[in-house]
């Protein structure tokens, strides 16, 4: 695009989302590896027109990267990052992490909720470009794969102002006897299951209390129950607790897809940053964005606060708008 500026941009994408238990129990749609490659080919697309120079990949095992570059005919420098893969969460955290060193500048990811939060514990403050191809999904959005790959590439090149196009998100942290122990960007539910077992989230009768960082009325999953009751969106200062059960009142909410049921609410309340609210339930299992992660033991303290240190995150539609309206697409503006 413009002289004498290189960029460079990471993208890690995660062959496991788009195919849990929701497949069985819902009408959640399938989306195979074929679908995923041709998504990055468009992103690839996307920024090489950007005037992108390098791009850095994340290694898996359905070699998904590798496929996107099959037959493609792009001026732009791919690798991999250098690591061992073990088809696990741990993978996109060490991807996100070697990129944020490499200095990246911005990730596109593709997956769902489980898969950016995977990827925010190991990319500082690079900023996101979060692409859906998983369910129930409220952090990534559904966008074309070529305006992703313009949207990051534009950022990574510093051609839109970052006031307009990014913002920081939030996020909830779980804390465990006094620790850190894990975090999530859009919900934790704490479920009355004592096992972690089918990890994702979708029976709402298992489910004793939500802590949510986002409530989309334009969701699926637990994020829709709190809409119900208040909206809050990204941008959003607060966040919500719910304690769901009888004694209160009862939303109607798509908790999965083609799903549409009554949740009983026994009590709510909105969340504002630093608050700490303690879990009381034991045993428990914790799910974080849609799936179950661990057990709380009889003993343990736990309590959840939420925290604006979420990451920062791409808006697509402002960065083109903001692109479009600097001129940086036009001919002359492009030669310079």
């Amino acid at each position: 695009m413009r002289q004498g500026i290189e960029a460079s941009v990471g993208i890690i994408a995660n062959p496991a989302a788009g195919k849990d238990i929701r497949r069985l129990v819902a009408q959640g749609r399938f989306v195979p590896n074929q679908e995923k490659v041709n998504i990055l080919k468009r992103i690839l697309a996307g920024l090489d027109a950007a005037g992108v120079e390098r791009v850095v990949m994340m290694p898996d095992m359905a070699r998904l990267g590798n496929g996107a570059l099959d037959g493609g005919k792009y001026g732009l420098d791919v690798e991999f990052v250098d690591m061992t893969v073990f088809n696990a969460e741990r993978d996109s955290v060490r991807a996100a992490g070697a990129m944020a060193e490499m200095g990246v500048g911005s990730i596109i990811t593709l997956g769902g909720d489980g898969t950016n939060q995977a990827v925010a514990k190991g990319c500082g403050d690079v900023p996101l470009v979060p692409v859906s191809t998983g369910t129930n999904n409220v952090f990534p959005v559904m966008a074309e794969g070529t305006l992703a790959g313009l949207a990051a590439g534009l950022v990574a090149l510093g051609l839109v102002d970052s006031e307009e196009t990014i913002v920081r998100s939030k996020r909830m942290e779980v804390h465990l006897d006094g620790e850190l122990r894990d975090i999530a960007l859009v919900d934790v539910a704490i479920s009355k299951e004592r096992f972690v077992g089918a990890r994702a989230i979708w029976d709402m009768g298992t489910v004793d209390e939500l802590f949510l960082a986002r409530a989309e009325p334009a969701s699926i999953g637990l994020s829709a129950i709190g809409a119900q009751l208040m909206p809050v969106s990204l941008k959003d200062s607060r966040g919500l607790h719910i304690r769901l059960g009888e004694g209160g009142e009862t939303v109607a909410a798509p908790v999965a897809p083609g799903m549409i049921i009554p949740v009983d609410i026994n009590r709510w309340e909105v969340m504002e940053f630093g608050r700490r609210i303690d879990v009381e339930l034991r045993p428990c299992t914790v799910a974080l964005d849609g799936e179950r992660a661990f057990t709380l033991m009889p003993g343990q303290e736990a309590h959840v606060e939420l925290s604006s240190e979420g990451p920062r995150v791409v808006l697509i539609e402002e960065t083109l708008r903001a692109a479009a309206i600097e001129g940086v697409f036009r001919t002359s503006t492009m030669l310079e």
